[in-house]
């Protein structure tokens, strides 16, 4: 058996998420019937992350175990000619068969795009925050998601999911000509967490209020606590590391 490793890239406007559900269309359906087109064999692709309805990615890793041994650059090739045109495959690798895009992970990141101006170019990708934001102010508060921490107030109710610790390892921002560029870097995230986590970095930085701040949201392991998520559409996987 060969084990495949596919850095996938995708615009998420038209897919309801990652992992395939019913009646929808998600990201890991096209390319696992794909896949199946060209190799005429059932496939289970695994996806490093799960990202959510209207979430891009610049670097999602998946991976999947057949019985042929593939030319990679014939099937590369041949896959991004089925795939949709948001959809692409940037890279495929084979490695050890023990190797799984989710298990074996180490960090994630993502980055999160805000505009400062309307935009033809940036609506599909970006949130446009017509408000004045200083970098310097961000990071500091922002620095206060850094270490080992209970994200539950930053996370969407997931019974399935018990464990709610977490550790960032970066979290910072930058500014580029129009757009303010949010990357925060983790062991792991929890369901709708970086989206939480801007909108309540944005509500504490345009308030006074020191009972909406990071620190006391981490306190109150509610996520009635944080402020309402920003939208889908500026957020990007960006990497995952192994």
């Amino acid at each position: 058996m060969f084990n495949y490793k596919l850095t996938t890239q995708y615009d998420g406007t038209a897919y309801a998420g990652w992992q395939i559900q019913d009646n929808a269309v998600t990201v890991q359906e096209v390319i696992s019937n794909a896949v199946k087109q060209i190799l005429q064999e059932e496939i289970n692709l695994i996806g490093a992350g799960r990202t959510d309805a209207g979430v891009h990615a610049l670097g999602q890793v998946a991976n999947f175990i057949v019985s042929q041994q593939l030319d990679l650059s014939k099937f590369k090739y041949s896959l991004n000619s089925v795939l949709p045109k948001d959809i692409s495959i940037a890279d495929i690798k084979i490695v050890d068969e023990g190797f799984h895009s989710r298990f074996s992970a180490r960090k994630r990141s993502y980055i999160y795009l805000i505009s400062n101006q309307k935009s033809p170019f940036f609506e599909r990708y970006s949130y446009t925050y017509f408000s004045e934001l200083k970098t310097e102010k961000l990071n500091e508060i922002s620095s206060s998601l850094i270490g080992s921490k209970d994200f539950t107030s930053f996370s969407k109710i997931n019974p399935e999911v018990q464990n709610k610790i977490c550790e960032v390892y970066e979290a910072r921002w930058r500014s580029q000509k129009n757009l303010l560029i949010f990357y925060i870097e983790a062991n792991r995230f929890l369901y709708g967490m970086v989206r939480a986590i801007v909108g309540s970095i944005l509500r504490e930085y345009s308030s006074d209020d020191e009972s909406i701040c990071i620190k006391n949201i981490f306190a109150q392991n509610d996520r009635n606590a944080a402020a309402d998520a920003v939208p889908a559409k500026g957020l990007f996987l960006y990497k995952v590391k192994y």
